[in-house]
C-alpha cells in the first residue's frame, strides 16, 4: 500500500466512512495479528489485541500527523497495546500469587508443606523477565531507532522489506538498526549481567 493509498484511507477514516474501517481491517488486520501473536504467544490474546488496535486506529486517526508511514504508526500502536496487555496480565498474576501466599500463610502450621526448591523454574522465570525487559527497553527507544528494531527483530522482515516499509535506503536502515541494537544492549546491560550470574545466556546466537 503506497502513500497515496494511505492518504485516501486516512481521509475516509477521518470522515467516519464505515467502509474505510472494513478496508483498514482487510489491509492491516492480518499484519497486526501476526505482530501481536509474536508478542502475546497466544492466538486468543492476539485476536483481542488486533481488534483493540483497529478500534484505536479509527478513534485516534485524527491525531496521525503523517510524520511516518501509516503502517509504522499502526505497528507502534500494536506494539504498545500488546505491551500494555502483557503488563496487565503480569500484574493480575502477581495479585493472584499474593493472594495464594496470604492463604498459605494463614493455614495451620501442620497443613503447610515443605517448600520444594528443586521445582522452581529459574531459567524459565529469568527468560520471561528478560522478554519483558526487552520489550520495555524497545518501547523507550526513539521512534527513528525503534521502528527498524521492531520491523527487523520482532516482525522478522528482511532489510529490503523494512527499508521499503520505512521509505529509507537499505544502508540507512542498517545504520539505524545497528544504533538501536546498541542502545538496547546499554539499557539491558544490568539485567543481562544478572542472568549471567545465574549461568543463563541472555541472548541466543
Amino acid at each position: 500500500m503506497n502513500r497515496t493509498d494511505d492518504r485516501r484511507l486516512i481521509a475516509r477514516l477521518q470522515a467516519h466512512d464505515q467502509a474505510a474501517v472494513q478496508e483498514l481491517a482487510e489491509r492491516y488486520g492480518s499484519k497486526i495479528y501476526q505482530l501481536a501473536l509474536r508478542q502475546m504467544k497466544n492466538r486468543e490474546d492476539a485476536e483481542e489485541v488486533t481488534q483493540d488496535v483497529l478500534m484505536k486506529v479509527y478513534r485516534k486517526i485524527g491525531a496521525f500527523r503523517g510524520d511516518s508511514a501509516l503502517s509504522s504508526w499502526i505497528y507502534r500502536i500494536t506494539f504498545n497495546t500488546a505491551m500494555s496487555r502483557l503488563r496487565t496480565s503480569k500484574l493480575a498474576r502477581q495479585a493472584q500469587q499474593r493472594e495464594r501466599n496470604r492463604e498459605e500463610t494463614e493455614k495451620p502450621r501442620a497443613m503447610r508443606e515443605p517448600a520444594d526448591w528443586s521445582a522452581l523454574p529459574d531459567e524459565s522465570l529469568l527468560r520471561t523477565q528478560l522478554r519483558s525487559a526487552v520489550f520495555a527497553a524497545i518501547e523507550e527507544l526513539p521512534e527513528i531507532y525503534r521502528a527498524p528494531v521492531v520491523l527487523r527483530d520482532i516482525e522478522g522482515l528482511s532489510t529490503e522489506e523494512a527499508s521499503t516499509r520505512l521509505h529509507v535506503k537499505d544502508q540507512t536502515l542498517k545504520s539505524r538498526l545497528h544504533r538501536g541494537r546498541l542502545m538496547l544492549r546499554e539499557r539491558l546491560q544490568t539485567f543481562t549481567s544478572g542472568l549471567n550470574l545465574h549461568h543463563t545466556p541472555a541472548f541466543s546466537s
